[in-house]
C-alpha cells in the first residue's frame, strides 16, 4: 500500500483560497497546451489532456480558454514550441523526498530558481533519479469525510480505484492514472461531490516530520508551488493534525 502525504490536503486548500486566479489559469492553459502536444488533442485517447481538461473546468475556467490551448498544443492555433516539461528532484527540511514538476521556456532559468528556493529553507536540489523512485503516477480524488464515509465510495472501487483512506478532514480515493475519469463518473453517478480530482505523483512510503522542520518544509513547499513555471510539486511528508491546521492556517 502507498504512502498517504497530506500534500494532497494542503494543496487543494490553498488553491481553493487563492487569489491569484489569473497565475491559476495560466498554468492550468500550459498544462492543457503541452498534454495536447504530446498526446494529441483528443481527451478520448490522451487521458493526461483529459485530467488536464477536467482540472481547469473544477476551478471555473473559461470554455474558450481550455479550447484555445488545446488549439495551441495540437496545431489548430500559434503554438509555443519552446515550453518543455522538465522535472526537478531533491529533498526538503526532515529528509522529505520532493519532486517538482515544470513547463518552462528556459530551463537554465527555471533551474537556478528551483535551486534557490531550495536552498533558501532549508532543502537541497538533487541529481536525476535520487528521489523518483519514491513516487507513481496516480489518480487522487478527495471528497469531503464530513459527508461521506467509506461505505459511500464503493462505487469508486468498482470502477477501478485501488485505495480509500482519511487524508485530513477528506476521503481520498487513490486508483491508476488512466482509471481517473471512470472513478470520478462512478463517484458523481452515485452523487458524491468531489472536492478535487487530478493526475499526481503518489508516494510510495511517508516521512514523518517534527515541529521542528514543518515551518521550513512548508515554506519550500509554497515557494515551489508558487512559482510561475512550476505545474505541481509533490512531496512524501506527513504531518500530525495539529502542525498540519497551522500549515493551512
Amino acid at each position: 500500500m502507498s504512502g498517504h502525504s497530506k500534500w494532497a490536503s494542503i494543496k487543494h486548500k490553498k488553491a481553493a483560497t487563492d487569489a491569484r486566479r489569473g497565475q491559476l489559469f495560466t498554468k492550468l492553459a500550459r498544462a492543457i497546451t503541452v498534454a495536447a502536444r504530446e498526446g494529441g488533442g483528443d481527451p478520448e485517447a490522451n487521458f493526461t489532456l483529459a485530467a488536464a481538461i477536467q482540472k481547469a473546468r473544477d476551478y471555473s475556467m473559461p470554455k474558450d480558454n481550455i479550447q484555445r490551448a488545446i488549439d495551441r498544443g495540437s496545431g489548430g492555433a500559434d503554438g509555443d514550441e519552446t515550453i518543455e516539461r522538465v522535472l526537478y528532484e531533491g529533498y526538503g527540511p526532515g529528509g522529505v523526498a520532493i519532486l517538482v514538476e515544470t513547463l518552462t521556456d528556459n530551463r537554465n532559468r527555471t533551474g537556478a530558481e528551483i535551486r534557490h528556493a531550495f536552498d533558501k529553507h532549508g532543502g537541497s536540489l538533487g541529481e536525476p533519479g535520487s528521489v523518483a523512485w519514491v513516487f507513481e503516477r496516480r489518480g487522487v480524488l478527495l471528497v469531503d469525510a464530513g459527508r461521506y464515509s467509506e461505505d459511500d465510495l464503493i462505487g469508486a472501487i468498482d470502477a477501478g480505484a485501488q485505495d480509500v483512506s482519511v487524508d485530513g478532514d477528506s476521503l481520498k480515493v487513490v486508483c491508476g492514472a488512466e482509471d481517473l475519469a471512470p472513478v470520478r463518473e462512478a463517484l458523481e453517478s452515485t452523487q458524491v461531490a468531489i472536492e478535487s480530482a487530478e493526475l499526481t505523483m503518489e508516494p510510495k512510503s511517508v516521512v514523518e516530520v517534527g515541529p521542528a522542520d514543518a515551518s521550513s518544509l512548508i515554506r519550500l513547499m509554497d515557494a515551489l508551488d508558487e512559482h510561475d513555471d512550476v505545474e505541481a510539486v509533490h512531496a512524501n511528508f506527513d504531518l500530525p493534525a495539529e502542525l498540519l491546521e497551522q500549515a493551512v492556517a
